[in-house]
């Protein structure tokens, strides 16, 4: 049996196309490898960006990856708090996963400060 789950992440870019391709494809990889998630299993993708990430909406940087192709994407602009992360995308992924199934969740690229309560000594990887 399946439950719906949300899987959160976050990656910080340099605000460059390739960049914000290479950081959202990555992060959204290692969600579903570590979450061993097939995308039939996906209902949605949400993403957030922070104002200074403006020349790729992260929903395109996915789908010229190549992923996402029946998943519903939106993305919106993180409002602008003072003393806030700067180049940040964030993501939540709402899924199915099996029942008993403990989410995990990516933090990388420097995002990790954002919630060091969930990054794990192999997340170190993500920090390049």
């Amino acid at each position: 049996m399946k439950k719906m789950y949300a899987l959160r992440g976050a990656v910080r870019c340099d605000n460059t196309k390739e960049d914000i391709c290479k950081q959202v494809n990555c992060m959204y990889d290692e969600l579903l490898l570590s979450n061993m998630l097939d995308e039939k299993d996906i209902v949605s993708v949400m993403f957030t960006v922070t104002e200074d990430v403006n020349v790729l909406n992260p929903c395109t940087a996915l789908r010229q990856g190549g992923r996402a192709g029946e998943s519903a994407l939106f993305c919106s602009q993180e409002p602008k708090i003072i003393g806030s992360l700067e180049r940040v995308i964030r993501v939540i992924v709402h899924c199915y996963l099996k029942d008993e199934s403990v989410p995990v969740h990516v933090y990388r690229n420097g995002a990790e400060v954002l919630r060091p309560d969930r990054v794990t000594l192999g997340d170190t990887k993500g920090t390049n």
